[in-house]
């Protein structure tokens, strides 16, 4: 389960889901429990949210004018303030432009409210007058020529409020003067109020357009009808929500066939960074949606915006969740704090500039230190001695210099020794110091390591060669007794063919058995070097035609047919003409033994630029499952039944004496062609 892609997916997708029906139905049961029924915008009028939201509205009008006025005096009374030059105020959720009007109705100068940008929710369906006591301004939304009538309108609407000597006069019960004191902190206080009068209504009908009441009306229509729904809505999305969050905590970062969490793309992006990015957009994104519910969005498209911010909201914190659990499963959470890096560097570094042993410590040290002590002689270098002493520190600083120098090149001419095989190298470590003084010890070490790996190694070696020299002595003598008497054998007349057969299979294995003792006695030799040889001139085309001539009889026993490319004139190298042969012999052995019969044999001598060259190629009857170095090792064979009569020597010795003769032996295979390839310096 917890490698299942498709359940991961279907959980990532349903969280929202259900945290949608949560929420609404939480919602719902919360307009249920506080407004009953809601029908409309009457009974939200009704409500304690819709009258505090009033109550501020208007609080914050007069604090608004409570600045202007000082504005307005600034100006002038008999001034009129024009709309460029309006009475602009900020407050901490709104602001707002005036512009005087002439009003012949009215003794005093009325201002008009041009422009709201009130972001409280029903600001902009309230119509109010409120006028200043100490000087009798007055400042409106309402557009009229009898302002006196407008005030008698306000106080008979149907749903009005009204301030006038310090009483409250309205028919909206939730703000009425004894309940309004209830909800209003000592910022928000109808105190503000005092020195004012202020008469207002508001149509309920206009708040059918209000985002905030769409929203709940929304709710509300959801579930009518459904009343009970979310008493069983609630707890089963609660449960399904913390099964699936708790199956993603236990899966995330397990991948099928794979043990150990596995890290993406993002995982490996700073913890900081990604946190930094995630926030600010969840933070624009709930912006954005708070400020589409105030705005004046057509309210069909309102709860489209609003899903869409809501979907893009949790998919960046399921995007920070999900990265964190893995980064905590992972044991790279602490690790993938960019701050954690930056202290890790300073403490490694600082580190290194301490330790006593580390060279950049020194070099750091000498370096700052040489240019401190020569900033200080330069400062006094208005003196003669000054000039003198800066000079006399500059020369012995280039001398140090040379110093060291000098011993990096000891280091350096040790090294170059024991790269160039010569192990017998012993660098003074006393005439040494810091660093240097610990790649001597090194140095030291590896040579005197080198010069036992090789002792040891000859020794293994020379043991090996005496070992099978010796046990093949001692073979040879009851060997040769027996060949000796099988051929006695052979010349007797026996009647009994089964005799007969028996004493040739003796015949076929002791012989067999002298010729792998033969080989065995030629490899060693040839692997320790102890094999004379006697380098002459030497005609390969003629020794190669000689060898083919052989081998023959053995070539047509198998249907071997031989394709063979010979340049027209004779090709000489320098060679023991002996072991020569045998280079050939064994290459043409191999052939007539592992061939598949009924196949072509290749054999291709030419003379390159200065290098004659010599090739065979031959089909396998075996299937070639080895690399062409497998099967250069000895006692390898390419068939591993071991059913032929090889001894899995002939190659190796054939390397072997190429190489002691100055040429290059080398085989390739592909598949089921074998092809060998011999090379020698060109004699003119």
């Amino acid at each position: 389960m917890k490698e299942s892609t498709l359940l991961k997916f279907l959980c990532y997708v349903s969280i929202p889901i259900m945290i949608f029906v949560l929420v609404i139905s939480m919602i719902n049961v919360s307009i249920t429990s506080q407004y009953g029924e809601m029908q409309g915008p009457e009974e939200y009028v009704e409500t304690e949210e819709f009258g505090m939201e009033y109550l501020e509205t208007l609080i914050y009008n007069v604090k608004a004018i409570k600045r202007d006025k000082q504005q307005i005096k600034e100006v002038g009374e008999n001034q009129t303030i024009s709309y460029e030059s309006a009475t602009e105020y900020t407050t901490d959720t709104s602001y707002r432009y005036y512009r005087e009007i002439e009003d012949e109705s009215y003794a005093y100068p009325v201002y008009y409210e041009v422009e709201n940008y009130n972001n409280t929710r029903i600001s902009r369906y309230i119509n109010y007058i409120i006028i200043d006591k100490e000087n009798g301004n007055m400042f409106t939304n309402i557009k009229s020529n009898n302002y006196p009538e407008e005030i008698n309108k306000l106080k008979t609407e149907k749903t009005n409020w009204n301030y006038q000597d310090g009483n409250i006069a309205t028919n909206i019960d939730s703000i009425n003067e004894e309940s309004a004191k209830y909800f209003t902190s000592s910022y928000n206080s109808i105190n503000n109020f005092e020195g004012y009068e202020i008469y207002s209504n508001i149509n309920p009908s206009t708040l059918t357009y209000s985002n905030s009441l769409y929203i709940q009306q929304v709710v509300y229509n959801m579930f009518k009808g459904h009343e009970n729904l979310p008493t069983y809505l609630i707890p089963l999305s609660t449960i399904l929500l913390i099964t699936m969050i708790v199956y993603l905590i236990w899966a995330t970062g397990h991948e099928k066939g794979k043990k150990e969490i596995q890290l993406n793309s993002i995982d490996k992006i700073s913890y900081e960074l990604v946190s930094i990015v995630i926030m600010f957009v969840i933070g624009m994104v709930m912006s954005f949606a708070l400020a589409s519910i105030e705005s004046q969005i057509p309210q069909k498209i309102l709860v489209s915006v609003f899903l869409l911010c809501y979907l893009i909201g949790y998919a960046c914190l399921a995007v920070w969740v999900s990265t964190t659990i893995r980064r905590l499963k992972a044991k790279q959470f602490i690790r993938s704090f960019t701050t954690y890096k930056v202290c890790r560097w300073v403490k490694v570094t600082i580190k290194k500039i301490t330790d006593k042993e580390n060279s950049n410590r020194k070099m750091t040290i000498l370096y700052w230190g040489f240019i401190l002590i020569s900033m200080i002689l330069a400062c006094t270098m208005w003196s003669g001695i000054g000039v003198f002493v800066l000079i006399a520190f500059w020369i012995w600083t280039f001398y140090k210099l040379l110093q060291y120098n000098k011993k990096v090149q000891k280091i350096n001419e040790a090294l170059r020794n024991i790269y160039e095989g010569n192990p017998n190298v012993k660098l003074n470590e006393e005439e040494l110091e810091g660093t240097l003084k610990i790649m001597a010890k090194y140095i030291n070490d590896i040579a005197g390591g080198f010069t036992n790996a090789i002792e040891q190694s000859l020794k293994s070696e020379r043991l090996k060669t005496e070992l099978i020299t010796n046990v093949s002595h001692d073979i040879k003598t009851p060997l040769t007794s027996i060949i000796n008497y099988v051929d006695l054998l052979k010349k007797q007349e026996i009647n009994n063919a089964q005799i007969e057969q028996y004493i040739a299979i003796l015949d076929k294995k002791s012989q067999r058995l002298k010729k792998l003792i033969e080989d065995l006695v030629e490899a060693s030799k040839v692997s320790s070097g102890n094999v004379k040889l006697n380098m002459e001139i030497i005609n390969l085309k003629e020794l190669l035609n000689q060898t083919v001539g052989e081998f023959e009889d053995k070539l047509e026993k198998k249907n071997l047919k031989l394709e063979m490319d010979l340049p027209n004139e004779n090709v000489r190298i320098k060679a023991d003409n002996r072991y020569l042969y045998r280079v050939i012999e064994n290459v043409f052995s191999n052939i007539s033994k592992y061939a598949l019969e009924g196949s072509r044999v290749y054999i291709k001598l030419e003379e390159q630029k200065d290098e004659v060259y010599l090739e065979f190629k031959n089909i396998s009857k075996d299937k070639l499952n080895i690399s062409a170095e497998e099967l250069m090792q000895r006692f390898v064979r390419g068939d591993k039944s071991r059913y032929t009569e090889g001894s899995g020597l002939g190659l190796s010795i054939a390397e072997s004496l190429t190489e002691l003769q100055g040429g290059n032996f080398k085989i390739d295979i592909d598949g089921d062609l074998f092809k060998v390839e011999i090379t020698w310096k060109k004699e003119h």
